[in-house]
């Protein structure tokens, strides 16, 4: 925790606003989203089909529109879209709070969702620029708060919907709120390119589309997200086939701790230990290693019938922390890198579409996943699924080993390949 302290106290007064802000983002979201379903099924009545559609609106507004996102982000500049972004989110779950009617909770979804890719491209945009050459350190302390924000947002939305859930979509709205009023006061002006005119948006995503190095870095790192969010889907559906649905409550709440804690306890050693050892382009294949084993221990031991309920558990909690400590060792290089392949040069708009990239990767990868768990699992052949996911996450370290012994992740290679005309980051 002192090393933490340290290294958040060591940036600039924009990077430690933007490291709080995703702290506060991130609570005010998992305060309210875990428990969204519930309370449309319940309350609202809603059929299973209805709640499935409005959240798919929800994570569509976001995931597709990254792009738009980060292109607004280089051309208005990052400050604007961020607090636009968060106002958009006071709206969306004030909104929630007072309808019931679908078309306007599918408003309420949409202006939800399309908030965060209003001020994701732009926060890590930002973040990047302010930090300059100490990007992986500042992406290290900021997924620190990141995980914090998951873990805590939770916990907070839980006491609230005790009482009642329009109580948590106002807590939120608040929280978004609070958010806007500080970052109007105390964010900095942030920087922006000022090499384009407002009418080259083509021009621009033809550019990033066109820039080989970094699709085939963001082709390649859709697996890393496939594997990762396996925490939320396929992880809590192994607690279910362990203990019983009924009775799984309690475990997947440990694989959600357990992910959390791995990060905010050990991100700054990983990334120093990473750091140090492989350097970062080299630190991207290792990680994502780590994150392929992380499975291993659930094809071992699939589910209790073999070495018992208790050697099941063990493994369960055992690849959350192994895909967790994957994910945490990888972040910080991810984000550093599509910096550097983006050779500075509309970096909001790069990391809107990387993030549309691996949206889409993950919307396919769980599909996969939740198409054919149960039916591996009537036939008895559990530990396939996780064969499966260790066999993705290491033709994606392949890839990335490819892409790194050839050159394709050296910033100043891209730089050339763009006859040189990279424009610096002015404040």
């Amino acid at each position: 925790m002192r090393r933490l302290v340290s290294e958040f106290r060591s940036f600039d007064r924009a990077s430690r606003v933007l490291m709080v802000n995703q702290f506060s983002i991130n609570i005010g979201f998992y305060m309210l989203m875990p428990y969204l379903a519930g309370y449309l099924s319940g309350s609202l009545g809603l059929a299973a089909w209805v709640v499935g559609l409005v959240l798919g609106v929800r994570n569509f507004s976001q995931q597709g529109l990254f792009l738009v996102g980060g292109t607004l982000a280089d051309r208005l500049g990052y400050k604007p879209l961020i607090i636009a972004g968060c106002l958009l989110r006071v709206a969306g779950f004030g909104l929630l709070a007072v309808v019931q009617s679908l078309p306007a909770i599918l408003a309420a979804s949409a202006a939800i969702g399309f908030a965060g890719a209003l001020f994701n491209p732009a926060v890590r945009a930002y973040l990047a620029a302010d930090a300059g050459p100490r990007r992986v350190e500042a992406f290290a302390v900021f997924n620190v708060f990141y995980q914090a924000g998951i873990l805590l947002g939770p916990l907070l939305g839980l006491a609230l919907t005790t009482f009642d859930f329009r109580i948590t979509c106002l807590a939120a709205a608040g929280v978004f709120t609070a958010l806007t009023i500080t970052q109007i006061w105390a964010l900095p002006t942030a920087p922006v390119e000022r090499t384009h005119r407002p009418n080259r948006v083509l021009h621009d995503w033809r550019t990033v589309a066109t820039n080989r190095p970094f699709v085939l870095f963001a082709l390649a790192m859709i697996g890393s997200y496939i594997l990762s969010f396996q925490i939320y889907l396929a992880l809590p559906l192994q607690a279910g086939i362990i203990t019983g649905a009924a009775t799984s409550t309690a475990l997947v709440t440990s694989i959600f701790v357990i992910s959390s804690l791995v990060a905010i306890a050990g991100q700054m050693r990983i990334t120093a230990w990473f750091s140090k050892r492989w350097g970062s382009r080299r630190s991207l294949v290792i990680g994502m290693s780590v994150m392929a084993v992380g499975f291993a221990p659930l094809a071992i031991v699939p589910d209790g019938s073999t070495l018992g309920v208790p050697a099941a558990v063990v493994a369960l909690l055992l690849s959350a922390g192994l895909v967790a400590m994957g994910t945490a060792a990888v972040f910080p290089f991810e984000m550093d890198t599509v910096v550097a392949l983006s050779g500075g040069r509309l970096v909001a708009t790069h990391y809107g579409f990387y993030n549309t990239v691996v949206g889409i990767g993950i919307l396919l990868g769980n599909l996969g996943t939740g198409a054919v768990f149960g039916s591996l699992q009537a036939v008895q052949l559990g530990s396939v699924i996780w064969v499966v996911l260790i066999a993705i996450g290491v033709g994606c370290a392949t890839a990335l080993y490819g892409l790194e012994r050839s050159g394709h992740l050296n910033a100043a290679k891209v730089v050339s390949a763009q006859g040189d005309s990279v424009q610096a980051i002015h404040p």
